[in-house]
């Protein structure tokens, strides 16, 4: 191993063996004579599992159930103590293992961040500081202030992610935790392991969606009967998972990973309050009255910001539903509080796991701009044909230019798509307008 690489987690030679007896009788007799003959069969979880995960790093483990997955992120993060071998880790670690780890369900959400915090090493103070965006990011309301044990799934998925990512751990471990939660909140998290990433943070993600693998991770592990059988690229290794799975055949139409597996028609709609329809154009009075807001709140910070947006139809509405096939406008506002020689609009489209799936900006269309002054607000927009499959998507907001971003609202419009993909396969991710045709040639 090279002396120049950081590494965050080293595996070594690894096993985990748990007794196995017949009936309770068994396990007396044995613990009376420990000399005499074994009445125990030995399950090897782990079974010499060795590797090494570079600090910065996204890896994928992935495996049938009872593979060991779990029994490996346990030991790394000291819940289970090796029969052998050994786990060196640098740095702090945050997890995310099976529902409810680390809770007391008889405590309070609040009682259990300030549990969960001070069992990760942290002060009552420096929880205080980190309260709010705990709370603000589980978004369970007053939930927070009942018992654990009276929360949903969800809630309770929500509240762990909240304390786990707000933690500033330098590795990040996600045993299928996500699963459970709604659309809206499975974005938010990927989202946040997006900024992790980008960070130079280390992150574990167990799952058994490879697309999540594919999209999110540098490396990947596959693991079955407690042992290591492949490793390298998340692409290569998912596709020795498939034909582990599926066997041969199924692998010629599975080989790459479908990227828009995660919808499965499932809409989750927009509240109706997301879906109340404005008109296009604001009246002059009340655009004067949000710059003078907008103005006279500016802390310097932002040389320009986003002060509307959205999706308008056809007809000038304001939608988040929208028709597969159907004309639509995305638009943002944008006011210059200084003077800008060039000021371009962006808006990218990503689905629920943050894949990128459009963007399009005033920079790439070449768009002709000048140069902007002082309270000017500027309008961007792009027609489009809204070719996407139905499912869930989320559109962004930039301004910017090459070398430096103004601001950006990310996933900022939940949008859903319906209809239109009767003629496309279920796992198609773009509606191209297919004509299909047969005819026989002759010779």
């Amino acid at each position: 191993m090279s002396h120049d690489r950081q590494i965050a987690i080293a595996v070594k030679n690894l096993t985990k063996v748990y007794k196995l007896y017949d009936t309770p009788l068994d396990r007396v007799k044995e613990s009376i004579n420990p000399f005499s003959r074994k009445y125990h069969k030995d399950f090897y979880a782990l079974n010499d599992v060795s590797f090494d995960i570079e600090k910065g790093s996204t890896i994928g483990i992935i495996g049938k159930n009872g593979s060991g997955k779990s029994t490996l992120l346990k030991t790394i993060t000291g819940v289970l103590t090796p029969s052998s071998g050994s786990v060196t880790v640098n740095g702090k670690i945050s997890a995310l293992l099976e529902l409810g780890a680390g809770f007391n369900t008889e405590l309070t959400g609040i009682d259990n961040i300030y549990f969960n915090g001070t069992l990760q090493g942290y002060t009552k103070d420096e929880i205080d500081l980190k309260l709010d965006e705990i709370l603000s990011f589980a978004d369970i309301g007053e939930f927070v202030f009942q018992p654990v044990k009276s929360y949903s799934s969800g809630m309770f998925v929500r509240l762990a992610f909240g304390v786990a990512i707000n933690v500033d751990p330098d590795i990040l471990i996600v045993d299928e935790a996500l699963a459970v939660g709604d659309i809206k909140f499975q974005r938010k998290c990927f989202s946040k392991i997006e900024e992790f990433h980008k960070k130079g943070k280390t992150i574990i993600f167990v799952s058994h969606g490879l697309d999540t693998i594919n999209l999110l991770c540098d490396t990947a592990y596959l693991l079955d009967g407690g042992r290591l059988i492949e490793e390298g690229l998340p692409k290569n290794v998912t596709k020795v998972y498939q034909k582990m799975m599926l066997g041969e055949d199924t692998i010629s139409s599975t080989t790459d990973v479908c990227l828009g597996k995660e919808l499965e028609f499932l809409y989750d709609l927009p509240s109706e309050q997301d879906c109340e329809f404005y008109t296009n154009e604001y009246d002059t009075q009340k655009l004067n009255e949000l710059v003078k807001d907008k103005i006279q709140k500016w802390d310097g910070h932002k040389k320009a910001e986003i002060i509307d947006c959205g999706i308008w139809d056809a007809l000038g509405n304001k939608v988040t539903l929208l028709e597969c096939g159907a004309h639509y406008t995305f638009y943002s506002k944008i006011l210059i509080h200084v003077d800008l020689e060039v000021i371009h609009v962006g808006f990218p489209i990503k689905n629920v796991k943050g894949l990128m799936l459009f963007g399009v900006n005033s920079e790439i269309q070449k768009v002709a701009v000048t140069p902007k002054t002082k309270g000017n607000v500027v309008e961007g927009r792009v027609d489009v044909t809204m070719w996407l499959a139905p499912g869930n998507y989320f559109l962004s907001f930039r301004a910017a230019t090459r070398q430096e971003v103004f601001d950006e609202l990310n996933d900022q419009v939940h949008f859903v798509v319906t209809g239109g993909n009767h003629t496309l396969n279920a796992l198609s991710v773009v509606n191209l307008e297919p004509k299909v045709t047969l005819r026989t040639l002759a010779f």
